[in-house]
């Protein structure tokens, strides 16, 4: 894809421990970019909506990328997924669910509100690093996106 500048990368993750193991491992894996990150579903779309805290476009600039956890408290990945895929000014957002979940029904579920990708996330630390690797070069490198939605579209 050709871009200026890194790419911005949403993670929507509750858990402390794994906003920060996903942090390192994207840092680990060399991409060129900048991660901004919410703790629920009710931040998720505020940040992508511009709501509340994340008014600013410089502190909320759209994501290139959303990594969303299924299982968050407030508003849990589903229902965020849903509301993404059915906004016509976000829906071309991919959105890559990276869940501890191998359950088929959140596979299917995920899938059919229009996830782009679904990923275990991996039990080592090298094994994560590796994954985000895996998903820069693919999103970031291999994958031809949409241009970002005129508002007026």
């Amino acid at each position: 894809m050709d871009r200026e500048g890194p790419t911005h990368i949403l993670l929507a993750e509750d858990d402390p421990d794994d906003r920060m193991l996903t942090r390192r491992a994207i840092v680990e894996s060399r991409m060129e970019t900048t991660v901004a990150s919410v703790t629920n579903g009710e931040e998720l779309m505020q940040y992508l909506t511009r709501e509340g805290p994340y008014g600013d476009e410089a502190q909320a600039p759209r994501p290139d990328l959303i990594l969303l956890d299924l299982n968050m408290p407030r508003m849990d990945g589903r229902e965020a997924l849903r509301e993404i895929k059915s906004d016509t000014n976000l829906r071309r957002i991919p959105v890559v669910v990276l869940t501890t979940s191998e359950a088929e029904q959140d596979i299917l579920q995920s899938y059919d509100l229009g996830v782009n990708a679904f990923v275990t996330k991996p039990v080592s630390f090298d094994a994560l690093a590796e994954t985000m690797e895996s998903l820069g070069e693919f999103w970031f490198d291999l994958v031809k996106l949409p241009p970002e939605r005129d508002a007026n579209e």
